[in-house]
């Protein structure tokens, strides 16, 4: 057994252990659950259905890596998922990615698109590793290694590389950005010819660190500490280790940085834009003859400028969603022309900062239409008038309404029995 994977199964039994004293929290309708009472968890996304807002995770644990089966999740409706440190949807992250999970029960099992397990699902061994299918499985936040650390103020430190025939392994610690971390555990994860590495706006490849002295053409050499990010997946491993993962980018500096997250940042804002801004209804004005005044909040982790669309007297179109994001009235219709039409009254920015979910932006909206889907603690999407027309695909509506809740593609029914 390697000294890798003993070092690396006690850090995850000490996690585990901690994670052991946290109570399960389910989140209430009309509430952003508070990030600190989550359940965290890491793993390699291996299955995703994208349309659904769900897919598995191969967790971490103490056991062999390959051994544990992928473990079903769902996104909450107003999660966050991150990718190279900006927003992203499930569809914009690779199978195999490495992602930091925080998660709670089902708010509603009753809903649930995932299997309900047990509460204490977390307490128990499945397949000889411990925690690997929690009953936490509804996630707030999503995020790969880089946007996780970029939010906690870390970095990874390159301590030495050794490489023969375009491929090997580098010895790294990840670690705070300001002080650095004396007690920070070292990994090793392997690298290949098709590990991506980028600096400033340049793409390198392997021979090109070579050529310029800072790797080896073959054997081990020194990185002294260098402060890099690393993109993280996981790879079947020869040579009998249990856990050890692979470096699927390397960004050498912070312009590399935030290149990537500009160019994932400009795939989100055009997603959104076709898709309209989630939130929920906080209050319903009911009026004469269909006419309402809507009190809704948006829902956070998106570009500011998508936000800044959003303005008082403008025109907006809002329709009823359900907890997956799928619009419910519109059908083959659309739901441009299904939506409630009216005008933004105000557009608050709430004071104080904004629970994880939420943007802390309020609007007022007035229809002389109001339709079904649009109830206190009921999820909508909005767009501005200003935003594209567009219809969206077929797995991304149910056809009829509201009432077809249980409409999904697939049922829940394809994932293991617990």
């Amino acid at each position: 057994m390697s000294r890798f994977f003993v070092l690396g199964s006690a850090f995850l039994v000490l996690g585990l252990c901690a994670a052991h004293a946290e109570e399960p929290f389910r989140p209430e309708a009309g509430k952003f659950p508070p990030l600190e009472k989550s359940h965290t968890y890491r793993g390699e996304l291996v299955f995703v259905d994208h349309a659904n807002r769900r897919g598995s995770i191969r967790m971490t644990s103490p056991g062999v890596f390959r051994f544990t089966a992928p473990h079903p999740f769902a996104l909450l409706p107003y999660a966050l998922v991150r990718y190279h440190g900006a927003p992203a949807d499930l569809r914009d992250i690779p199978l195999g990615t490495m992602l930091h999970v925080r998660a709670f029960l089902p708010p509603d099992p009753k809903t649930s698109a995932v299997p309900v397990l047990p509460a204490n699902n977390r307490e128990k061994t499945k397949a000889g590793a411990l925690g690997v299918a929690p009953a936490e499985n509804h996630v707030l936040l999503l995020e790969d290694e880089p946007s996780h650390c970029m939010r906690e103020g870390m970095v990874w430190k390159l301590k030495e590389v050794e490489i023969k025939n375009r491929e090997g392994t580098i010895t790294a610690s990840r670690e705070s950005k300001q002080a650095g971390d004396a007690k920070a555990a070292e990994e090793t994860l392997t690298f290949d010819a098709s590990t991506r590495i980028w600096r400033g706006r340049e793409y390198l490849r392997i021979e090109h660190l070579i050529a310029e002295g800072a790797w080896p053409a073959s054997g081990k050499k020194s990185n002294g500490g260098q402060t890099v990010q690393l993109g993280i997946t996981w790879k079947p491993t020869p040579g009998g280790v249990f856990t050890r993962f692979h470096i699927s980018d390397i960004w050498l500096d912070d312009a590399a940085m935030q290149n990537a997250a500009h160019q994932q940042t400009e795939t989100h804002k055009a997603f959104m834009r076709s898709r309209w801004m989630p939130g929920w209804i906080d209050a319903v004005e009911y009026g004469k003859f269909g006419r309402a005044t809507v009190t809704a909040t948006l829902f956070g982790g998106m570009d500011a400028s998508l936000y800044a669309d959003f303005t008082k007297g403008g025109s907006a179109l809002m329709n009823g969603v359900e907890n997956t994001l799928k619009h419910t009235e519109g059908g083959t219709a659309g739901p441009t022309q299904m939506a409630a039409r009216g005008t933004l009254l105000d557009v608050t920015k709430m004071p104080g900062n904004a629970p994880l979910g939420s943007s802390g932006i309020r609007i007022r909206f007035e229809t002389d239409l109001i339709t079904e889907g649009m109830r206190p603690a009921r999820i909508v999407r909005v767009r501005p008038a200003g935003w594209p027309d567009v219809h969206v695909p077929r797995e991304e509506y149910l056809s009829d309404g509201a009432s077809s809740i249980d409409e999904r593609f697939p049922t829940p029914a394809i994932f293991p029995k617990y």
